[in-house]
Parts: structure tokens; sequence; C-alpha cells
């Protein structure tokens, strides 16, 4: 008795790892999209704006719900949510002026995690530039779709976000 379950159990154990099964396991994608900012502005003006509450102030459409702090403030360890397409909580996992780096890990439901990571850099005293970079994830096959779509529409953003900081910076000049 006690061999027939080591054995059953050995069997349930590389099914589970996928041995014995003559399908592979769906793959899931990760894709990632980069792009630079290029800003006639100083470092010190440019920076706070990639915070998710500063970020009101230049992006048509931006509304998040901040859970933490109360009230809103842009810092490590924030955490808002954000209703669109679909809603998602969002984790600011560094806001870091001193190195010009912010991060944010946000959770889409059960399908999609996003990765976005900006660093911004002090070019001349009054060029900053900034890098960033998407990074999504399916979390189950169904969402492989979503994932692709969504960094296709990151792969325009570039233009989009130079722009509206642009005019943004252009007004507070």
């Amino acid at each position: 008795m006690m061999i027939r379950m080591s054995i059953l159990g050995f069997v349930v154990l590389l099914s589970r790892l996928g041995y014995g099964q003559d399908q592979k396991p769906a793959s899931l994608v990760h894709r990632q999209v980069e792009f630079v900012l290029n800003l006639s502005a100083p470092y010190e003006n440019v920076f706070p704006l990639f915070g998710a509450d500063k970020e009101r102030v230049w992006a048509e459409g931006w509304d998040p719900q901040f859970v933490h702090p109360q009230p809103a403030h842009d810092q490590a360890g924030a955490v808002f949510t954000v209703e669109g397409g679909h809603s998602s909580v969002w984790v600011n996992t560094a806001f870091d002026a001193e190195r010009g780096r912010v991060q944010y890990a946000c959770f889409a439901g059960e399908s999609m995690v996003t990765l976005v990571t900006i660093h911004v850099q002090k070019i001349t005293p009054s060029h900053t530039k900034a890098t960033v970079v998407y990074e999504r994830t399916a979390l189950k096959p169904e969402a492989n779709d979503q994932v692709n779509r969504s960094a296709d529409g990151d792969q325009t953003k570039g233009p989009e976000w130079e722009a509206a900081l642009r005019t943004y910076l252009g007004r507070i000049k």
C-alpha cells in the first residue's frame, strides 16, 4: 500500500511538471518597450512629474486614486488604483530623486503584471533626459493578446508623453 501511494504520488508530480504529456504547456508572453524623452527643462522641474500624483498635471485623463498615503503624495511605497479599460492596482516601488529613478509595479487583475521603470538624467542645467521602460507579462495564456496589445500601445507613448510634458513645462516657465 505504501509503495503504491508513493508511486502514485510520483506519477502525479511528474504530470504536474509536464512529463508524459504530448503537448507543451502554453507559453506566457513577456514584452519590453523602451522610449526616451528629451526635455528642455531643469531636472528639478522634470523629475517630480513622473510621480503618479504629479503626473495628473500633464497626462490627460490620468486620475490615480491613492490608497496610501493620504493625502496623495509621491513616494516609494505609495499604493493607488486606476480605472480604465481594466481596473489595476499600482505600487510605487522606487521614487528616488537623488538617483533619478522611479518605478511602478502594476497588477491588472489576475491577467497581467506591468513594471514601469523611469530613469531621469540631468544632461545640462536646462536639459533633462528620461528613459522609460515598460515590461509586461501575462499571468495566464488568455492574457497574451492583452499583453501584446498593451505593449504595442506602449510603443506610441514616447511622442505623446514628450509632447504633453513639453506643453506643461512651457506653461510653467
